[in-house]
């Protein structure tokens, strides 16, 4: 930097050319594209500083809050059970049951529980503070790289889409290189660098290979994935001391070679050991510790809104499950959310029972302590009344939430191709079967109920080190296979998961309408037509993307066909020269594409090809709220030709198993009726 002022001074030209020249050079080395998507989704600089300091003030409350109300307060006085005398006046105050200081905090240096507390979170909240102070350098980088080479103010920042930042990063990369190790940058390349560990983490869910599934005795299938076991996920796998990648970027060269495979599994299971072994350890402290936040977080919540608890929200589990490779945080939220007013629909007829039942006891009760207290207001005053009427509002607002309307009209087959058009990703099984208790049953392991996500988080710390011990560390070996053999180099990216390549040919179902275009054996092929709908959203959600030859064949292919078939059959086809299976196909799909998507006609696919144009050229000519106008509308036809391709590729699937499970015979009977 001292040179390009000095060189500045000397030849104003040569200088400035050599500083813009030196500045690029510095971001090419510095830049991280996750950390330029981030600071655009906390909206600018000021939001993400201030964001960073709460976290570390919010924890240094949660700390002192608890030692206080544990160790310096006199309860007796707070209770009314032992009286306090005042010369000035016989009003008990709440200073009068604060403890003098040198009592508090002999109290705490007796405890050696207390200490112990003290410390683990002393060492924690430091080790926050030095990763806060190193964000705050790195994300102060970026904002210079938003400023000076994207030229875009962090005032304007939070009105500005990602496809527009996007766009201009390429745009950059052509002129000026900031990525030194390849020449243009593509929107698949900016992608991989952003997700390039979340797409390791869907993909192995994908594959069934991390134990999230058990089978219990009296439960039967559950579900157990929290955010305490998938960050011990990632500290193994990614980024924690002796993790399998040496960097951000690659893959340590050891585990790319199949010779010392067993070895590397004793390794990584060894260390799966003591990571459990840690955290069996802490135990106590994280389980305090998750207690207190969900009593600081969620008791204002409940009291304010008793129903929360019965709502439903997306798990953890349904988050991994239901993402796209390539799909970045921004995008799978608005998906789901756009699907999420049609879940609650699903509610457990015994629960509905249940809670009809509660409220009744709860709301006859509560009745009495009303009555009572309007004809004497004394009765207040008697101890655990105002208590009990508090609780049996908030169980009586909580039934509530388990009870559907009664005007709802439930059809579960339809409602189930609805939330379909959305979230993308379903079992085959459950189309037909939307009414059976299994189907809800495994439904509630995507969209659970916000009491028993609460729950979870609070037996994490117990059941995580279980999970680690038992589970993970048996299947180290196949970790290892998987990430030997699903990781390639991309020149400028570095190593990426190979499924995140959305390549057809290397990672196709042929269910999934890759029938003759995928060499992929069974352990190659993603489960649940990934690879198909990942690349057709990925497509969509960046028209710009210049795919592979073959995969843009795929596509090209995949669109003319579901146009045909939305728009009726062409005049050059006959329609008694289609085969059965397409008959049944297009029969169904009609029937739902009708009902549910009738303003999407012929002219909306035309607007939709014609009006994509770059965002940057959107919003060059136009206020800021035109532009966001702009890529909302485009947004929502994109979504919309998402869900088509979705739906579509779901009842290919969905007849040809049941075109090979029933034969000619039940196919005749199936066209017949349809």
């Amino acid at each position: 930097m001292f040179l390009s002022i000095y060189a500045v001074k000397l030849v104003p030209e040569f200088g400035t050319q050599l500083q813009v020249s030196f500045k690029f050079f510095f971001f090419s080395i510095f830049l991280n594209f996750r950390y330029v998507y981030n600071l655009h989704q906390k909206n600018g600089f000021t939001c993400m500083l201030l964001g960073e300091i709460f976290e570390l003030v919010q924890l240094l409350f949660v700390v002192g809050f608890t030692v206080f109300l544990a160790n310096c307060i006199d309860y007796d006085i707070l209770f009314a059970n032992k009286f306090v005398n005042h010369t000035d006046s016989s009003k008990v105050t709440l200073p009068d049951a604060f403890l003098p200081v040198d009592v508090c905090s002999a109290r705490i240096r007796h405890n050696a529980f207390m200490i112990f507390v003290l410390v683990i979170s002393g060492v924690f909240w430091l080790h926050r503070l030095v990763k806060f102070i190193y964000n705050v350098c790195c994300y102060w980088e970026i904002r210079s790289f938003y400023i000076n080479a994207l030229k875009m103010t962090m005032s304007e920042l939070p009105y500005v889409t990602w496809q527009e930042v996007q766009a201009r990063i390429v745009e950059i990369q052509k002129e000026h290189q900031i990525c030194i190790h390849k020449k243009e940058l593509t929107e698949l390349d900016i992608y991989h660098r952003i997700l390039r560990f979340k797409n390791y983490m869907v993909a192995m869910v994908n594959k069934s290979l991390l134990p999230v599934k058990f089978r219990l005795p009296v439960l039967g299938e559950c579900v157990f994935y929290t955010r305490g076991l998938k960050y011990n996920f990632e500290l193994i796998f990614f980024w924690g001391p002796g993790s399998l990648f040496e960097n951000e970027w690659s893959l340590k060269s050891e585990y790319k070679r199949g010779g010392n495979r067993h070895d590397l599994a004793d390794r990584l299971a060894s260390r799966i050991l003591w990571i459990g072994i840690a955290n069996l350890l802490l135990c106590p402290v994280i389980l305090v510790w998750q207690i207190l936040y969900a009593f600081f977080s969620y008791t204002e919540v409940i009291k304010r809104e008793p129903g929360s608890l019965g709502a439903r929200c997306w798990s953890l589990y349904g988050r991994c499950y239901l993402r796209h490779f390539n799909e970045l945080d921004h995008e799978l939220m608005s998906r789901l959310s756009k699907g999420y007013k049609y879940m609650n629909c699903f509610l457990s007829p015994l629960l509905t029972v249940v809670a009809k039942n509660v409220a009744f006891f709860a709301g006859s009760l509560l009745a009495v302590l009303i009555a009572l207290t309007i004809y004497d207001e004394d009765v207040l005053a008697v101890e655990h009344v105002l208590s009990s009427i508090t609780l049996l509002g908030v169980c009586i607002t909580v039934c509530r939430s388990f009870i559907p309307d009664k005007h709802m009209v439930f059809c579960p087959e339809q409602l189930l191709r609805v939330i379909l058009a959305h979230i993308h990703y379903m079992p085959d099984h459950w189309q037909g079967n939307a009414h059976r208790y299994e189907t809800r049953d495994q439904f509630s392991q995507l969209f659970q109920y916000k009491a028993v996500f609460i729950l979870e988080e609070l037996l994490s710390p117990v059941v995580t080190p279980i999970i680690l011990i038992f589970c993970l560390r048996r299947k180290s070996l196949e970790i290892i296979d998987f990430f030997r053999n699903f990781t390639v180099e991309v020149v400028g990216v570095g190593d990426t998961c190979s499924f995140a390549q959305m390549d057809i040919r290397q990672h196709g179902h042929p269910a999934w309408m890759s029938e003759g275009k995928t060499e992929a054996s069974i352990y190659q092929q993603a489960e649940d037509g990934k690879t198909e709908l990942s690349l057709m959203h990925f497509a969509i959600t960046n028209p710009q993307w210049q795919p592979p030859q073959e995969t843009t064949h795929f596509i090209s292919q995949l669109k003319e066909r579901v146009h045909r078939e939305a728009t009726g059959v062409p005049t050059d086809t006959h329609p008694l020269s289609l085969s059965e299976s397409e008959l049944f196909i297009s029969s169904s799909f009609l029937k739902f594409f009708f009902l549910f998507y009738r303003p999407v006609t012929t002219s909306s696919f035309t607007f939709l090809s014609s009006s994509r144009t770059d965002a940057r050229t959107v919003s060059s000519g136009s206020s800021a709220w035109e532009a966001q106008l702009t890529s909302l509308v485009l947004s929502e036809y994109a979504s919309t030709e998402m869900s088509i391709h979705a739906l579509y590729m779901h009842e290919v699937t969905v007849c040809q198993h049941i075109c090979k499970k029933v034969g000619t015979i039940g196919r005749n009977k199936i066209l017949n009726k349809y």
